[in-house]
C-alpha cells in the first residue's frame, strides 16, 4: 500500500504502518498536552496509543496465524489510523474455516482483556469505569477497556469487521457463497449509513469509519460476484493467443518498436523457443533511461516470473496477478508458451460474460 513504511517482520509476516497513523499519534499527544500541560503527559499519551496498536497487531496476527493453519499465507499487515488489516493471499473457501479465521482476532483481544482484568483485580487498582477517559484513568484499566471495545466493535456484523465475516460464514453454511456475501455486504452498508449519520452529531471520526465500511463492503460484494462468475473457467478461454515475444538476444530498440506498433505493454522473452522471463513496460522505461536503446533485452528481463498453466482457473489468475502485483502473466502448456493473460483482457472477458448472461 502507498504511503506505508515497514516497521518489522514477525513470524514471517511483514508489518507496515501507514503514514497517516502519525496524525493519530499527533492528535493523542495534543489531547494529553491540553490535559496535563507537560511533556510527561504527552509521552504517557503516546505510549498509550502505541500500546493500543500493539494489541491491534496481535489481533491481526491472530487472523494470520489461524489462516496459516489452513494453508493460507498473509501478504502483510498494515496499521491504519482506524485499525489494522491483515492482507491474506485468499479467503478460506470453506465457511467453517472463515469462521475460525474471523474469530481468531477478537479471541486475542479477549485473552488480553482477561489478563489485564486479572492483574487489575489482583493489585486492587480498580477504579469505576465511569471515571475512565481517553486521557485519564489507570493505564492498564484503560487498555483493558479498549480491548473490550475492540471485541464489541469488531463483532459488528458488517464488512470489513470480523462480525461481517462471521455472519457470511454462518449464512454460507446454508446459502450460496455469493448470496451470503451480498446479504452481509448490504448489512454492512446499512451500518455505514448509521455510522455516517451518527458522525454528523457526535464525531467526524465516525464518518471516516462509515466511508471505509461502505467502500470495503462494496469491494467484498464485487469480489464475490467476480468469483461466482468465473467459477471453474479455464484461463485458455480468456487468454490472448495473438501476442508478440522478444528474443533474449534482441536490443531494447526492438521492444520500443513493438510497443509503438501495438497495444501490448509486457513482452514474454524467449531463448531458442523457451520462455526466459518477461520484459515489463516499467522495466523497459527504466532500462532505456539508464542504458539506452542499444542495451540487450536480457539486461532488463524479469527472469523469476510467475506463469499460469492453460488449465488453471481464472480465479487462480486473479490471485496470482494480485500476488505479483503485475499486469500480465505468460500462459504455458506443458512448459511451452501458448498465451498471455493481462488484467485488461481479463476485465473485458468478465464484462462480455456478464453481458451475455444478462
Amino acid at each position: 500500500m502507498k504511503w506505508s513504511t515497514k516497521i518489522g517482520r514477525f513470524a514471517g509476516i511483514d508489518v507496515f504502518v501507514h503514514l497517516t497513523f502519525l496524525f493519530l499519534v499527533a492528535w493523542i499527544a495534543l489531547l494529553h498536552w491540553q490535559q496535563g500541560q507537560s511533556l510527561a503527559a504527552v509521552l504517557a499519551g503516546v505510549f498509550f496509543i502505541l500500546a493500543i496498536f500493539l494489541c491491534v497487531v496481535l489481533h491481526e496476527f491472530g487472523h494470520a496465524l489461524m489462516a496459516r493453519r489452513y494453508g493460507i499465507q498473509t501478504r502483510d499487515i498494515i496499521l491504519l489510523p482506524i485499525g489494522g488489516v491483515a492482507r491474506l493471499e485468499r479467503m478460506p473457501t470453506q465457511p467453517v474455516q472463515e469462521l475460525w479465521v474471523a474469530l481468531a482476532g477478537p479471541a486475542v483481544n479477549l485473552v488480553i482483556a482477561v489478563l489485564l482484568y486479572a492483574w487489575v483485580w489482583a493489585t486492587a487498582s480498580w477504579e469505576p469505569l465511569s471515571g475512565l477517559t481517553v486521557t485519564t484513568g489507570p493505564f492498564l484499566e484503560r487498555l483493558m477497556a479498549v480491548n473490550v471495545f475492540m471485541i464489541v466493535f469488531n463483532m459488528i456484523p458488517a464488512f470489513p469487521m470480523d462480525g461481517g465475516r462471521v455472519l457470511r460464514a454462518l449464512m454460507a453454511t446454508r446459502l450460496e457463497y455469493s448470496r451470503a456475501t451480498r446479504i452481509a455486504a448490504s448489512i454492512g452498508k446499512g451500518v455505514a449509513l448509521f455510522f455516517g449519520a451518527a458522525g454528523l452529531f457526535y464525531s467526524p471520526f465516525l464518518i471516516l469509519i462509515a466511508v471505509f465500511v461502505w467502500i470495503t463492503a462494496g469491494q467484498e460484494a464485487a469480489m464475490a460476484r467476480m468469483k461466482s462468475s468465473i467459477g471453474d473457467v479455464p484461463v485458455q478461454r480468456a487468454m490472448i493467443r495473438d501476442f508478440k515475444t522478444l528474443s533474449f538476444y534482441d536490443n531494447l530498440s526492438r521492444a520500443v518498436e513493438l510497443s509503438l506498433t501495438g497495444t501490448q505493454r509486457d513482452f514474454p522473452v524467449v531463448k531458442d523457443g523457451i520462455l526466459q522471463g518477461i520484459l515489463r513496460q516499467s522495466d523497459l522505461f527504466k532500462a532505456l533511461s539508464e542504458k539506452g536503446a542499444h542495451a540487450s533485452v536480457a539486461s532488463a528481463t524479469q527472469k523469476d516470473v510467475t506463469t499460469i498453466d492453460d488449465t488453471d482457473t481464472l480465479e487462480t489468475v486473479v490471485n496470482k496477478l494480485n500476488d505479483c502485483r503485475c499486469h500480465a502473466l505468460p500462459v504455458t502448456r506443458r512448459g511451452k508458451l501458448v498465451g498471455l493473460v493481462t488484467s485488461e483482457n481479463l476485465g473485458v472477458f468478465l464484462q462480455l460474460r456478464a453481458t451475455a448472461a444478462g
